[in-house]
């Protein structure tokens, strides 16, 4: 039986979601584009061949003919759209942030843990690519020995918006980073340091942040977002018997007047575009048979990635560095995934 999916909103992320639906995910039908811009939904669903389109995210949730949701709509959206896919039996796979408020992300999994199993799966694609899954492998295999630092640098080639502030490039762009090396090392995040460079414009700065963890590691990450060639993200893990780097994705080289070149991609959706179709994969086998995928994020991720993302904005104003503090994992979600609920 085909699953039958929803995709709320219709802006970049949400026309990529459907498209993945639509050619990528066998055993899945695009049933219906919801967009509050009527005309933008149509564009998506005429393009993406789905069956209908809607403007009322909620009542899409309730639909009969939708089995399943994903949710690509404005971030304040994430977390109460998420709710009503609780409360509506439906799985859903919620782009990050779950929300940017802890405790926000408190008040899903309250809700989720209430129904009694999982709902909600959490769009931290990066868990799902090629480069950190062999980083982790090597980890696990003991192949580095005891893991000692992690360093990571997430760079775009100009801001968002105008508006965008060193205090956004902690809530907005690095959480992916304060996910994946959780989910890289198994541990979690006991402090953190954010520092800004001076630049010679108005621009916002690169934000650069130390982490200790739980376990005595040291984490380093550099939010750059205006460095201007290219979008680059790249990552280091050293152990105490070797290191393991991620490699810039590059399919061709241009040899060229004495120089040789590869080129950077302008957003993130290229080089991450595998990673999206596993994780979306995943998803579907998470609606068909009910085992939430193994290495997916869950709401308890999202949540850890919002207390950290509000710590490391006190550290950015304060200068100092700021402890890291969480609930207890619930039982709820400390169980192992891959298992049905």
């Amino acid at each position: 039986m085909s699953i039958r999916i929803a995709v709320i909103g219709a802006g970049l992320m949400g026309a990529d979601h459907a498209k993945i639906v639509a050619e990528d995910m066998p055993g899945a039908t695009l049933q219906v584009i919801c967009d509050m811009d009527a005309a933008r939904a149509k564009s998506v669903a005429d393009a993406c061949g789905a069956k209908d389109t809607d403007s009322d995210p909620e009542g899409v949730i309730t639909r009969a003919d939708v089995d399943a949701v994903i949710v690509a709509s404005p971030d304040f959206t994430h977390a109460p759209l998420s709710k009503a896919c609780i409360a509506a039996g439906k799985r859903v796979m919620c782009e990050k942030p779950l929300s940017q408020s802890s405790a926000e992300c408190l008040d899903v999994m309250e809700a989720e843990q209430a129904a009694g199993a999982r709902h909600v799966m959490l769009g931290f694609m990066r868990r799902y690519d090629q480069s950190y899954v062999e980083m982790r492998a090597a980890l696990a295999k003991g192949d580095l020995g005891r893991a000692l630092m992690m360093h990571n640098f997430h760079r775009n080639v100009d801001t968002p918006a105008a508006d965008f502030t060193g205090a956004m490039a902690i809530t907005n762009s690095a959480p992916h980073e304060f996910d994946v090396v959780r989910h890289v090392l198994g541990t979690e995040y006991a402090s953190i340091t954010a520092h800004q460079p001076r630049r010679s414009d108005d621009r916002v700065a690169p934000v650069v942040m130390v982490l200790e963890t739980t376990d005595d590691q040291l984490v380093t990450i550099e939010i750059n977002n205006n460095a201007a060639y290219g979008y680059d993200v790249r990552a280091e893990l050293v152990g105490e018997e070797g290191s393991i780097a991620m490699n810039n994705v590059a399919y061709t080289r241009t040899d060229r007047r004495l120089a040789s070149s590869t080129r950077y991609d302008a957003d993130w959706r290229g080089r991450y575009h595998e990673a999206y179709v596993r994780q979306n994969r995943a998803f579907a086998a998470f609606v068909e048979t009910g085992h939430f995928p193994a290495i997916a994020s869950d709401c308890w991720d999202g949540y850890c990635a919002a207390v950290v993302a509000e710590t490391g904005v006190k550290a950015l104003r304060s200068g100092m560095k700021q402890k890291i503090e969480m609930i207890a994992q619930p039982a709820f979600y400390a169980a192992p995934k891959g298992v049905a609920s």
